[in-house]
């Protein structure tokens, strides 16, 4: 069985958002859809996209587990975007939040290994 996975993450201004989500995550865009929409490919088979929706935008809940907790945060945060939260779980796991500049929340949780 085959699985594509698409998280859309709804902005009011394609343009101005598009700048931020490239030094988020730190690549252009793996393809352009169409004229609002940027997508990137974060694992094989697994997507994240922005898209041109006013009415939806600042609404966004994106979480992926990662094993490189503490690098992906820590090259986010040298492209000039810093955490916004930060939440420890008693299972020794950890949930690191972003926030765009719309409110739109794109968090990274695992074992954070620097603890």
């Amino acid at each position: 069985m085959s699985l594509d996975l698409f998280a859309g993450i709804p902005v009011t201004d394609y343009g101005e958002a598009l700048p931020w989500y490239e030094r988020f995550f730190g690549a252009k865009p793996s393809f352009l859809p169409n004229d609002i929409e940027a997508v990137w490919e974060v694992a094989e088979h697994r997507y994240v996209y922005i898209v041109q929706d006013p009415e939806r935008a600042g609404r966004a809940l994106v979480l992926a587990f990662v094993d490189d907790l503490a690098d992906r945060v820590a090259g986010i945060a040298r492209r000039g975007i810093p955490p916004a939260g930060r939440e420890e779980y008693g299972n020794g796991v950890t949930k690191v939040v972003f926030r765009d500049p719309e409110g739109n929340e794109i968090a990274f949780g695992g074992a954070d290994r620097t603890r």
